[in-house]
């Protein structure tokens, strides 16, 4: 597969593509994509995918916070293993913003051939996102591609997005994430030295960096795996302030990996959620904190046995 940050350097010819944000690459892009591979695939057609990047909800002020379910890259590998070949990063910004739909359609025919348009039931582009179901249909007429409309894909009566998952995340619900995602929620980042205060209790942690504009669970205490490299390994992961020690720290994702010994520092380390097991709570002293790490690590070693 094939992954550009510009349209510039490809002129295909004939092309099947998708537009959408694609964030997280849930059960409802990983249906829509698998369909219209399958269906590139029947046409002898190049599968081409347009992703955005910043997310343009970002660009326009939509959002202030940490919201991003996946990076570009991983968007991609994700997009590679359905088969697609080739993935546009486009970039996002006000001038890209104030293109009307027929402009940026008019890209997609110079540089990709667009033949066959695949997009979701609520999708919409261009200047104040005129650009939509109806509209492009026009412009299809006009440029010599059809409109293929996907309709809203549900689990368990849900319709899946990436504002739910975001939604679920934002509750701790990481299992209600995982069954929209379609696979566990991951968080990966570069161990980074602490405080060894976890150490000092028994249960040394590895420390982990993230990039800023991840969107990481609720505060509290989570059973997951610590996959680092190619072993995988059950953990106890906290996120947040540590109340039992300081009272204004940033918040913080800790990992105790259970079985584990060694030194990480430096090493890339991705933490997938499996179970919320309680909020994060301050208690009257270190022994008591210890007490329940214990019970922490104890409840997730039987979760994690059995996932």
């Amino acid at each position: 597969m094939e992954h550009v940050y510009d349209l510039s350097p490809l002129r295909l010819k004939g092309a099947w593509v998708t537009i959408g944000s694609f964030d997280g690459v849930h059960l409802g892009h990983q249906r829509l994509l698998s369909e219209f591979v399958a269906e590139a695939r029947e046409a002898d057609a190049p599968a081409v995918v347009i992703t955005f990047y910043p997310h343009p909800a970002e660009v326009l002020g939509k959002v202030h916070e940490p919201f991003y379910l996946s990076t570009p890259e991983e968007k991609a590998a994700l997009m590679a293993e359905l088969g697609v070949d080739v993935v546009v990063t486009h970039p996002f910004n006000r001038d890209v913003a104030r293109l009307s739909a027929e402009e940026f359609m008019e890209r997609l025919r110079r540089h990709l051939g667009l033949r066959r348009l695949w997009v979701g039931y609520d999708f919409a582009l261009g200047r104040n996102r005129e650009g939509d179901i109806p509209t492009l249909r026009q412009i299809g007429e006009r440029m010599g591609y059809t409109l293929v409309v996907f309709p809203p894909y549900a689990v368990e009566g849900e319709i899946v997005s990436s504002s739910r998952i975001r939604r679920a995340l934002a509750d701790g619900d990481v299992e209600k994430a995982a069954r929209l995602l379609g696979r566990l929620y991951a968080v990966p980042g570069e161990v980074v030295r602490g405080d060894g205060r976890g150490r000092g209790l028994g249960f040394p942690t590895a420390n982990l960096a993230v990039w800023e504009k991840r969107m990481v669970p609720a505060s509290g205490v989570y059973a997951a795996f610590a996959r680092a490299g190619d072993k995988v390994y059950p953990a106890v992961v906290n996120i947040g302030v540590r109340p039992t020690f300081e009272e204004r720290a940033a918040p913080r994702i800790e990992a105790h990996l259970i079985g584990y010994s060694g030194n990480l520092y430096g090493e890339k380390l991705a933490l997938e959620f499996v179970k919320r097991l309680r909020a994060e709570r301050k208690f009257p002293s270190a022994e008591a904190l210890r007490a329940q790490i214990e019970r922490d690590v104890a409840q997730a070693k039987e979760i994690l046995s059995t996932d």
